[in-house]
């Protein structure tokens, strides 16, 4: 069985963007980028919202990776690699391979995905990733907490929704960044 890992870049006040929906202070290094790609490698779906999926489907394309680090290239890679399911009631079409939509986040068929899965799943967005912290799924949290403070905007984590969390790993990154990884224990 798979576990569902929500996983995100934040703002220190716990935002995945800003007021302008910006989130251009959350690019990372080549030692976060590395960082990111060993997490990516473990995982063999990734579920998107929407917006998330029309960020991350840059990917799918060398046009662009060329002159880019080692480290970037080898996202593209692992990027591709895994199956993506995207919950969208706009989007019309993929355009990147391994990728289906979904019309509606349906939290029992996420359930069996996660128990056919010999892999771990990643879910990507605050907002769908709020659905699914709802519904019990998320089994673990990794947050990357960026040296910056925003002042509002988009949230990382659901509001109004209580979880005891167990700390299992972290990291102090040479940038300042702060990698942390908690395992839901319970709704409260």
């Amino acid at each position: 069985m798979g576990k569902l890992i929500y996983a995100a870049n934040t703002s220190l006040d716990g935002y995945v963007e800003d007021e302008a929906g910006s989130f251009d202070w959350s690019v990372p290094d080549d030692e976060v980028h590395a960082f990111w790609n060993e997490h990516e490698r473990h995982i063999g779906t990734s579920l998107y919202g929407r917006r998330m999926y029309e960020t991350m489907r840059v990917w799918e394309s060398d046009d662009w990776l060329a002159t880019e680090p080692a480290v970037v290239r080898e996202y593209a890679g692992i990027w591709r690699d895994a199956d993506k399911v995207v919950y969208s009631t706009t989007l019309e079409a993929v355009s990147t391979a391994r990728t289906r939509i979904e019309r509606h986040f349906d939290p029992e068929a996420v359930r069996q995905l996660k128990e056919m899965s010999s892999t771990d799943l990643s879910i990507g967005g605050a907002t769908i990733g709020a659905e699914a912290f709802r519904h019990g799924l998320v089994d673990e949290c990794v947050l990357l907490l960026c040296p910056v403070i925003v002042g509002g905007g988009k949230p990382a984590l659901p509001r109004r929704l209580r979880l005891d969390l167990e700390l299992v790993d972290h990291r102090r990154f040479d940038n300042g960044v702060i990698y942390v990884r908690h395992a839901v224990r319970s709704a409260s």
